[in-house]
């Protein structure tokens, strides 16, 4: 007896759903392999995230789905979804690089969400992890001698004076912080401290799970020979690093946070002010501007105090942001006007400054704005 189309539906969505039972068993069996692979690379002390290894497998990967006809795209979302989970399983795993692991280290700000979190990481890979916070004493001078590592992880606005009122540390204990800005708080540690010395800056937040793929910035500072078993640390975690001078940092910085922090911040008052329906704008917006508006409503999930200091921090880009303040104005007059020829010639301008680099973004945010449409369907 043939089945009617509603039948045939019927069994056809109960394979898919046996199919899908299938992929999460083999899901869970890959999880069970890759926590057995950061056994074998905690025993071999090899870091967690190989970019060669990764890209040959999902290259691999890619090429098994051609043969069998399937989008190699949708593949290596997929994979890439994958291996980022499991990055999260193995974070526990990673192996010291210290060649004096016995000796602990001393997170100041170890309470604070970003000195938590590598104070977490420090504690999961078995250092002896000392936290000292706001009110708290300095630990006594023999611990004080024995310390291998002591990172700052303080409001942005306290690090030069916590830095400064450091007590003495032992000639080989390496001397960090992780500021938005690297210029000042390197020179405070270089004056304050006669032995190893680094500046870095963790581009992300304390939300992260695993430090895989993470960029950290690293501005040297002195002894770099006597800090490598830090940057070694971080790159056994997983982290992406990038080395600049401070005052190359800081520059970059200053477009990163002074201007966008300040745009965004700007733009989400306005809507404040001007009382904007965001569930409204969620309804028909696309899924770029709904990127956007994710970038505005993130900014001000986040604690006010840290971004406020950071826009201070940027004092040197006010003449700069009043250039900037000073050409909206023309935009806006050239709007008033309806100068249609003049927008053009303007954005003809900006598009020759951006290059290649406009496609090469229009590339890079494609993967985000599918994320963000199949965001827009979630269940809120």
């Amino acid at each position: 007896m043939n089945k009617t189309p509603q039948e045939k539906l019927d069994e056809l969505r109960q394979s898919i759903d046996s199919t899908d039972e299938e992929l999460i068993r083999l899901l869970a069996k890959r999880e069970a392999l890759t926590a057995e692979v950061g056994d074998v690379k905690k025993a071999l002390r090899q870091p967690l995230y190989v970019p060669e290894r990764e890209n040959k497998m999902i290259q691999s990967r890619k090429q098994k789905a051609r043969e069998l006809g399937v989008s190699e795209d949708f593949v290596e979302d997929i994979l890439r979804r994958v291996i980022r989970n499991s990055y999260q399983t193995q974070t526990g795993q990673a192996s010291q690089t210290s060649n004096a692991p016995q000796r602990p280290v001393m997170i100041v700000g170890g309470k604070g969400a970003l000195g938590a979190k590598f104070a977490e990481f420090f504690q999961q890979t078995g250092y002896d992890t000392i936290i000292i916070d706001k009110g708290d004493v300095w630990p006594n001078a023999e611990t004080l001698k024995s310390l291998q590592l002591v990172l700052i992880s303080v409001p942005i606005n306290n690090t030069e004076a916590v830095i400064k009122a450091l007590p003495e540390l032992s000639s080989d204990c390496v001397l960090a912080d992780v500021t938005s800005t690297k210029s000042g708080p390197l020179s405070a540690m270089m004056s304050s401290h006669k032995g190893p010395v680094v500046g870095l800056h963790p581009m992300f937040g304390p939300t992260i799970k695993t430090f895989a793929k993470q960029l950290i910035v690293v501005t040297p500072g002195r002894d770099p020979d006597k800090y490598e078993w830090l940057i070694d640390q971080l790159s056994n975690w997983g982290a992406h690093l990038y080395q600049t001078d401070a005052d190359s940092h800081d520059e970059a910085m200053g477009w990163v946070q002074a201007f966008r922090h300040l745009s965004t911040f700007v733009y989400g008052l306005h809507m404040a002010r001007e009382n904007v329906d965001i569930d409204n704008l969620l309804n028909v917006s696309s899924p770029i501007y709904r990127m956007e508006l994710m970038m505005v409503g993130r900014l001000f999930a986040q604690n006010p105090e840290l971004y406020a200091d950071i826009m201070l921090s940027h004092g040197e880009r006010t003449e700069s942001i009043s250039r900037y303040l000073d050409l909206f104005s023309e935009l806006l007059e050239t709007l008033k006007k309806g100068n249609k020829q003049e927008l053009i010639a303007l954005y003809a301008e900006a598009q020759s400054y951006f290059g290649d680099f406009s496609q090469q973004f229009m590339k890079e945010s494609e993967a985000l704005v599918q994320l963000a449409d199949d965001q827009r369907f979630k269940e809120r």
